[in-house]
């Protein structure tokens, strides 16, 4: 594919995207575009999107500069 073939895609899945929630209720849209755990459903406030909660920032930074205990 070319590079304006993954753009036409891009766009095209957008477009689809709008036209299926145009198709919904105004309380299902608004329920639909609310940021949802992709693991169980439930609701997150958005900013913990991509966060491991398991990630250990004093180890990762340990490691970084070449300190391992």
């Amino acid at each position: 594919m070319t590079d304006s073939d993954y753009l036409w895609c891009a766009v095209h899945l957008l477009l689809d995207e709008e036209e299926w929630l145009e198709q919904l209720c105004p309380t299902c849209r608004e329920r639909a575009m609310e940021v949802r755990c992709p693991a169980c459903g439930a609701p997150t406030d958005g900013d913990q999107a991509g966060e491991n909660p398991a990630f250990d920032r004093a180890r990762f930074e340990q490691l970084r500069r070449g300190v391992a205990t």
